[in-house]
């Protein structure tokens, strides 16, 4: 399909959060999709993947994740000073502030006359770690989370009794967890705690362990594996076609 792409201002309860919107050009109503970037934002792969799965007959959201903390706009580069800015916004706004974002955007795509209402999370990295708690909101349909940093290791602030891995059995959907086993960000011992948790709470899940390194789907870098990410991308599209 072919595509256009257009921005959208959303309100928020933490202020004002730049979102672009990849969609088919073709009449009609399609299912969205909200892709969760990185921490530096929408870069231009971010932008091709979101390219990519709008081309498959979806409504593709990518919010500026860290909204309340940089100028609309802001894309961080993929260098060390990008990565501490990145990694300084994480540590710095409570996931309760990703949850108020996520229902703003659920709330766009359920009042737009090109969505049919459905929607669905991804995302790569932390934005894995969004798409799956995006999930927690029962409008979430399915989500596919690559390489989720922070689940094993609760550092993300959060209330009490709020953080996210305590949380799966919140999840009504069904949701992929795609993991690479040369990833040093999520450990063997980090994936196998959350594997635990996933059998424990019966939630309706797949798990897949692949040898690729961290930001394996990233098309700029030395991790970068074409194969695999065309492989994963499949996998999404079946997915979001079959629940969504």
């Amino acid at each position: 399909m072919i595509i256009q792409h257009h921005n959208a201002d959303l309100p928020t309860p933490t202020g004002t959060m730049r979102t672009t919107v990849y969609r088919p050009q073709a009449d009609g109503q399609f299912p969205a999709i909200i892709f969760y970037s990185e921490i530096f934002q929408q870069t231009a792969p971010i932008a091709r993947s979101a390219a990519l799965l709008a081309g498959h007959g979806f409504v593709v959201l990518v919010p500026e994740v860290f909204h309340e903390l940089n100028p609309i706009g802001t894309v961080l580069a993929y260098d060390d000073a990008g990565k501490d800015k990145g990694n300084a916004d994480k540590w710095a706004k409570p996931l309760e502030s990703h949850d108020s974002d996520t229902q703003a955007l659920i709330d766009f795509a359920q009042t737009q006359a090109y969505c049919t209402g459905s929607v669905g999370s991804m995302g790569v990295c932390i934005g894995g770690h969004l798409a799956y708690r995006a999930a927690l909101n029962p409008a979430i349909k399915a989500a596919f989370c690559l390489y989720a940093t922070d689940i094993h290791s609760d550092t993300l602030p959060a209330q009490a009794g709020n953080n996210s891995f305590e949380r799966m059995a919140d999840i009504q959907g069904e949701i992929h967890f795609i993991w690479g086993k040369q990833d040093p960000h999520v450990p063997q011992e980090g994936r196998a705690k959350i594997y635990q948790q996933v059998v424990a709470t019966g939630i309706n899940y797949q798990w897949q362990e692949v040898n690729a390194q961290h930001a394996f789907m990233r098309d700029e870098g030395e991790r970068y594996d074409p194969a695999l990410a065309i492989a994963m991308y499949q996998q999404a599209v079946a997915l979001f076609s079959r629940s969504l």
